[in-house]
C-alpha cells in the first residue's frame, strides 16, 4: 500500500447527519477509481461510511459488513456491481487468494475494502485511501482521502 499520493482532500468534524453530503463530495473526488481502501480503528465508521455511500449510489440491497463471508456483492443504479470486502478476520493472505480476490480487484468494478492492511500484497498500484479518525468530539469523524498511483 506504499505508493505515491497524487491528490488528496480532507473533511474535519463530520457529524453523522452531515455524512451523506460528505459521501457525495468524496465520491465525486474518487469516482474514477475502482479500488477504495478504508483505514480506521475498530468501530471507527468504515461500514457506516460504506452504507451511506451505497445509499448515495442507490443500492437496494441491505448493506452490512461481510465479516464472515469476506465479500458482499451489491447492485447499484449509479455504479453497477459493487464488491464490499472485510478482511479483519482472515488469518493470512492465502484466504483472500482462495476467494479470488485478484479477480474481483481487476474486473473494473467498485471494490470497497475494509482492513486492507491484512492483504498488502494484493492491493493494486492505483487506489483511493480513505482514513477515518475520531474527532475531539467522539460523535464526529475526520476524513482524509488520497489518490495513490
Amino acid at each position: 500500500m506504499e505508493s505515491e499520493i497524487s491528490e488528496n482532500i480532507s473533511f474535519s468534524d463530520v457529524d453523522l447527519d452531515d455524512l451523506p453530503q460528505t459521501v457525495a463530495k468524496i465520491y465525486d473526488f474518487a469516482k474514477n477509481n475502482n479500488i477504495w481502501l478504508f483505514k480506521a480503528e475498530m468501530g471507527g465508521g468504515k461500514t457506516t461510511f460504506i452504507s451511506h455511500l451505497c445509499d448515495y449510489l442507490e443500492v437496494e440491497d441491505h448493506v452490512s459488513s461481510p465479516t464472515f463471508g469476506l465479500v458482499n456483492e451489491y447492485m447499484s443504479a449509479k455504479a453497477g456491481e459493487i464488491f464490499h470486502f472485510d478482511f479483519y478476520r482472515i488469518k493470512d493472505e492465502q484466504e483472500a487468494f482462495e476467494i479470488g480476490v485478484e479477480d474481483y480487484f481487476y474486473v473494473g468494478k467498485l471494490c470497497l475494502i475494509e482492513w486492507p492492511e491484512m492483504i498488502p500484497s494484493f492491493i493494486p498500484d492505483q487506489f483511493i485511501l480513505i482514513e477515518i479518525n475520531l474527532s475531539k468530539e467522539q460523535t464526529k469523524r475526520n476524513f482524509k482521502i488520497s489518490k495513490h498511483g
